[in-house]
């Protein structure tokens, strides 16, 4: 995966809660595996590594099934990245599937 194409994806993963930042790490929380895949290839991409993948707890999804939430911590060794400046101002302290009121 290139960097362009790898800054777009974490973009709209910022865009849709699904990937905050948390200190100096960008922070992932799926229910797909194959989305933590996706993810590691674009750190890579962009000359990250991915610290750890823990599965969270098992969620709701609809009535009748429940699904593991997937948390995935990553470094991108920049302090200053674009994409820390592109969190600050389109991000959210709380991914989307965060209970808090």
């Amino acid at each position: 995966m290139l960097p362009p194409q790898a800054q777009k994806k974490m973009q709209a993963w910022i865009r849709s809660r699904h990937l905050i930042c948390s200190g100096s790490f960008f922070i992932l929380e799926t229910v797909e595996y194959s989305t933590v895949e996706k993810y590691q290839a674009c750190v890579k991409a962009l000359g990250g590594t991915l610290i750890s993948v823990e599965p969270l707890k098992k969620i709701w999804i609809g009535n009748h099934r429940r699904v593991v939430l997937y948390h995935a911590k990553a470094s991108l060794h920049t302090p200053h990245h674009n994409l820390y400046q592109y969190w600050i101002k389109y991000g959210s302290f709380r991914t989307c599937f965060d209970e808090r009121v």
